[in-house]
Order: structure tokens, then C-alpha cells, then sequence
């Protein structure tokens, strides 16, 4: 098979996912660590949606970290990616969807991308309104139904699965910004959360992550091999900030 390129910075929890899942399959990528919303015009070629990760490999380009994951699930060896009984691997691709939408859309869009990425890149304040909204209604809803579906101890469906590599992602974001879940009031949802920054691939990615967001973008390249990951030859990073069609105001 061709050489895989990634593009997308590991900031990005949906990059954290997709990087998850390649190393439990044992598949080495190279990586673009851009922010979409500093992707160039051949970027937006190619991500029309200016969101990421970007999958290369070849002639072949995917976007959404979902379809990249099941791609890699059928076309790479090594431990599956999803339960094998038919009712879990269901159950474990709602939880996947209901992260990359719903938790996100809290998480990601209305706390962090609020607080942190707004005032950073667009030069405009949070939504007051928005960010009391989303931490004081919208989350604890969220966290009370995610910690209805937590096991005791493992991982959601006994071995680790997508469902696990999907939902944990995002809340490392949310820690950076100080939201935070509450081990007395989310206590099975708080464990999980610990065990899987432990216990599996996504905690030396969430190091990284960490590190890049105190790093500039500049920069974010010459930080890939202290982690192992291997800079792609090229780069779809430009110049200035820009929203894309989906970004919010």
C-alpha cells in the first residue's frame, strides 16, 4: 500500500482518534499538524468542509474521522477495532456517532472553541450566553447519560474499542479550558477517563496534545518526533485564520 499522510493537528480530538486506532493497528502515518482554520486553498481542495483529519494515501483522500476509521478497519490487519458480536458493535458505532456530534458540538464548538481557539485565532471574545449555557445545561445532560453507559471497571464494551477512542477525546480539550467532570457527581464516567489516559494509545496523544497547545503553530511540526510521529514531507498549512462553512460565529 501507498505511504499514509495525516493531516490535522493531534489538538484536534477527532486526529487523536483516527491516530489512536492506527496505533493499535501497528500503522505508521505521517503527520500534518495544521489547524483547519489555518489550511491553505489546496486544503480546502480537498477538505471542503475545512475540518480534519485528512486521510492521504495515494490517489485516495478521506475526510471525517469515521470513514477514515472503518477504512483502516478493512483494509489493515491487527486487532479489530469494534466488538464482534453484532448488537455491541452497533451499540459501540452509536456512542462513535453520538461523540462526533453531540458531545463535540458541546465540548469542542460551544466551550472550547469558545474560550480558547475564538479569542486566538479570530481575535473576538466567548459568547457568554453560549459558554454558561453549554457548561451549566447543556453538559451535565451529557455526562449524566454517558455515565449511565460506563462499566465498573475496562472499557465501555470490555476490550477497547472506537466507542472508547471517540468519547474520551474531547475532554481533554474541555480540561484545558477548565471544564471538568466531577468524580462525585460522574464517578464511573471520571474512572473511565482515567483509565483510558493510562491505559491505552490516547494518553502519550493527549501529552502531545497538551504540548502543542502551549506551543505555537509554527512550531507544531518540530514537536512530532519527540512524541514518534513522523512529519509529512509537505505541508497545507497558510497563512491566516478563516472560518469554513461550518465553523461558528
Amino acid at each position: 500500500m501507498a505511504a499514509v499522510t495525516l493531516i490535522g493537528s493531534p489538538v484536534s480530538p477527532y486526529v487523536r482518534k483516527v491516530l489512536a486506532a492506527c496505533a493499535i493497528k501497528g500503522l505508521e502515518v505521517e503527520l500534518d499538524p495544521i489547524s483547519p482554520m489555518y489550511g491553505n486553498d489546496d486544503f480546502e481542495r480537498i477538505s471542503p468542509l475545512r475540518r480534519v483529519p485528512v486521510w492521504i494515501e495515494g490517489d485516495l483522500v478521506l475526510c471525517d474521522s469515521s470513514v477514515i476509521v472503518q477504512y483502516i478497519e478493512e483494509t489493515r490487519p491487527g486487532p479489530s477495532l469494534w466488538p464482534a458480536d453484532p448488537a455491541r458493535r452497533a451499540k459501540a458505532r452509536w456512542l462513535e456517532e453520538f461523540a462526533d456530534t453531540r458531545l463535540f458540538d458541546v465540548l469542542g464548538w460551544r466551550l472550547f472553541f469558545q474560550i480558547a481557539l475564538k479569542p486566538r485565532f479570530f481575535g473576538t471574545e466567548a459568547d457568554p450566553e453560549v459558554v454558561e449555557k453549554a457548561r451549566d445545561v447543556e453538559l451535565p445532560q451529557i455526562l449524566d447519560y454517558l455515565e449511565s453507559q460506563m462499566p465498573e471497571t475496562g472499557f465501555l464494551f470490555g476490550e477497547l474499542s472506537m466507542a472508547d477512542l471517540s468519547v474520551a477525546p474531547a475532554f481533554l480539550n474541555a480540561r484545558a479550558v477548565q471544564i471538568n467532570v466531577d468524580p462525585e457527581r460522574w464517578p464511573r464516567l471520571a474512572a473511565w477517563l482515567e483509565r483510558m489516559n493510562e491505559q491505552t494509545p490516547l494518553g502519550p496523544l493527549n501529552k502531545l496534545a497538551r504540548n502543542l497547545m502551549r506551543t505555537p503553530l509554527a512550531a507544531h511540526r518540530d514537536r512530532l518526533t519527540e512524541f514518534g510521529l513522523a512529519p509529512a514531507s509537505r505541508s497545507w498549512m497558510g497563512e491566516a485564520a478563516r472560518r469554513g462553512p461550518m465553523t461558528p460565529q
